[in-house]
C-alpha cells in the first residue's frame, strides 16, 4: 500500500504544472561609475507626467482626478506631444535610422507614486495602461513606416527597426518610493 501511495505521489508531482510568477518586465539602468560624483538631476516640470495613486486606488494625474480608463490617452498625448504644446515635453531633433531627422520628446519621464495602502491590482493596472500607451504609439509608428506592428516584430532582422522605434519613443517610467500619505 505504501508503494502505491509513493508512486501516486511521484506521478502527481511529475505531471502537475506549476503556476509561474508574473511580473513587470523592466530593464534596470546600468550601475553608475564609482568615480563619477552623483549630481542632482534636474528635470523640467513640463517633462514630468506625475501619476499618484492613493490608498483608495484613486488616480491623480497631473493634479487632476482621472479614471484608469483615461490614463492611456493622456499618457500618449504626453509622450508624443503631437501639437508641440508648450506645457508638454520639449521636442528636440534626433537623427534616427529608418526615419531620418525627427522631432522627439526624449527627455520625458512618467513618474508613478503610490501610497503604502495602494492595492497591488491598482498598481499593476496603472503600469499596464502606461506600457500600453507606449506600445500603441510604437505600433502606430511601425505601421506607418514598415507596414507591421511593433509588437509583431520578433526576429533578429527586425531588431534594428525596433531599436529605431524605441529611440523615438523610449520607455521612461520612474517609480517613486511609496509614501504613507493616507495614514495607517
Amino acid at each position: 500500500m505504501a508503494d502505491i501511495a509513493f508512486l501516486l505521489l511521484i506521478f502527481f508531482l511529475v505531471t502537475t504544472t506549476m503556476n509561474t510568477d508574473s511580473g513587470l518586465s523592466r530593464q534596470l539602468p546600468p550601475m553608475p561609475d564609482e568615480e563619477v560624483p552623483e549630481d542632482d538631476i534636474k528635470i523640467r516640470e513640463r517633462n514630468i507626467f506625475l501619476v499618484l495613486v492613493n490608498k483608495n486606488d484613486q488616480l491623480m494625474v497631473e493634479n487632476e482626478l482621472m479614471d484608469i480608463s483615461d490614463i492611456r490617452e493622456a499618457a500618449k498625448e504626453f509622450i508624443a506631444n503631437p501639437n508641440n504644446d508648450p506645457d508638454l515635453p520639449a521636442k528636440t531633433p534626433l537623427e534616427v535610422p529608418y526615419f531620418g531627422t525627427r522631432e522627439v520628446t526624449k527627455n520625458h519621464v512618467i513618474s508613478i507614486q503610490t501610497d503604502n495602502g495602494t492595492s497591488y491590482g491598482a498598481y499593476i493596472a496603472v503600469q499596464n495602461e502606461l506600457v500600453a500607451a507606449y506600445n500603441e504609439l510604437r505600433n502606430e509608428l511601425a505601421m506607418q513606416r514598415f507596414g507591421e506592428k511593433y509588437t509583431d516584430m520578433k526576429g533578429e532582422a527586425d531588431r534594428p527597426k525596433k531599436d529605431a522605434i524605441e529611440e523615438i519613443y523610449p520607455l521612461a517610467i520612474s517609480e517613486a518610493e511609496p509614501k504613507n500619505i493616507g495614514g495607517q
